[in-house]
């Protein structure tokens, strides 16, 4: 008796599996129509017009394809964000996801190569975006039910920092039993991301002092010579088994060729695995000490996002996700990365987070950035299940 109810069961959930697969694959087309229009909005972070002309279609599509409302987040500075809720109840799901992009408008053309989709955006993280809408609609069409409310956050910023939008992030996560990520999944192995590092952006600025490069040299004090000299003892800092690692990105200073220096300035990236290593490494960076006798030196910034660590409860939300993409007929593989995303905020707080569950494609905040079209409704299948299964 109890193996036929077993059975039953494991029957029954393969068959909601094959229905909610068939169901998105006859979809494709219409996922590629939403993806492509809203790709057409282009959104680049710091034009607050452009991104919420986006938005206000994004809150049209989900409107057009789940028939539910929103409530919109208004920013001055930034676009504003927007939140959709499915179903009612306390127990809740949190979906995470950003419209804005890095590219400004017009750098790249939306163009269709095989089965290559390019765009703006189109897998940071807006193809992350129509997956997870039609995996909901899938679950509406369908009549299946959900255990929890969904609660589905849009923000605007992620690509500069998520300065405005992050409180949201943390308020929403703390009600939430677990958090999903549609960001892009690793390129090339399609892997989702169960650990992330903490990201940290830091300006050392350096005043010296002017002087004529030929008639009074020796009264000069070289900015930029101090500056190479920190530039050192930044780089310095990489350590590549800890993880951690410290870039020196741009160097400008100086205002001749027969001057010498009064002014040189760096801005610097801090990646780092844990948090007792952010600790570390950010006091050393903001109590950096003159070495050349007369300069002035300031240091501002700090970690913009927390190290995602990996917990037991992430082990156990990706182990759930491995198992159904198995039924699926997909291998799925976890990974750790270099950089950060909203993710980063919900895990520091202690909420399970598994991140990468968006888009397979290749290029993020490249010019070569695409989607592969075909993986779009078994990659919507995985999400769609995975809220079924939580």
């Amino acid at each position: 008796m109890y193996r036929s109810v077993l059975g039953g069961i494991i029957l029954s959930k393969l068959l909601i599996k094959n229905d909610v697969s068939s169901y998105l694959e006859v979809h494709k087309q219409d996922m590629l129509d939403d993806l492509i229009e809203f790709v057409k909005k282009e959104s680049p972070s710091y034009n607050k017009e452009l991104v919420d002309e986006c938005g206000t279609y994004l809150s049209q599509l989900f409107q057009k394809r789940l028939d539910v409302g929103y409530e919109l987040i208004e920013e001055k500075k930034v676009g504003n964000h927007l939140k959709f809720t499915i179903g009612e109840g306390k127990p809740q799901i949190l979906i995470i996801g950003h419209f804005d992009t890095v590219w400004k408008e017009g750098r790249l053309s939306l163009r269709k190569e095989g089965n290559k989709l390019y765009g703006p955006g189109i897998l940071d993280m807006k193809g992350g975006i129509i997956q997870s809408l039609w995996a909901i609609k899938a679950i509406q069409e369908l009549n299946l039910p959900l255990n929890k409310k969904i609660v589905f956050l849009c923000n605007s910023d992620e690509e500069i920092g998520s300065g405005a939008s992050k409180k949201y992030i943390e308020e929403e996560a703390q009600k939430s039993d677990a958090v999903l990520v549609a960001e892009p999944a690793v390129a090339g192995s399609g892997a989702l991301k169960t650990a992330r590092k903490g990201t940290g952006s830091f300006v050392i600025k350096i005043w010296g002092r002017a002087a004529h490069a030929g008639n009074h040299h020796e009264e000069g004090i070289n900015a930029i010579e101090e500056l190479a000299r920190q530039v050192i003892v930044l780089q310095e800092l990489t350590n590549y088994e800890k993880g951690t690692t410290v870039n020196v990105g741009t160097f400008t200073g100086g205002s001749g060729r027969n001057v010498v220096p009064e002014y040189a300035e760096a801005h610097v990236d801090l990646r780092v695995s844990t948090e007792e290593e952010a600790r570390r490494v950010t006091d050393i960076i903001l109590n950096l000490k003159p070495i050349l006798k007369g300069i002035n030196l300031e240091v501002t910034g700090g970690l913009n996002r927390p190290p995602m660590v990996k917990s037991e409860q992430t082990r156990e939300l990706f182990e759930c996700a491995q198992s159904i993409a198995s039924e699926l007929g997909m291998k799925l593989e976890e990974a750790s990365v270099g950089g950060g995303s909203d993710g980063n905020f919900t895990a520091a707080i202690g909420v399970p987070t598994l991140d990468g569950l968006g888009s397979c494609g290749k290029g993020i905040h490249a010019e070569y950035e695409h989607i592969q079209i075909d993986t779009l409704p078994e990659r919507a299948s995985l999400f769609a299940n995975l809220l079924l299964r939580l």
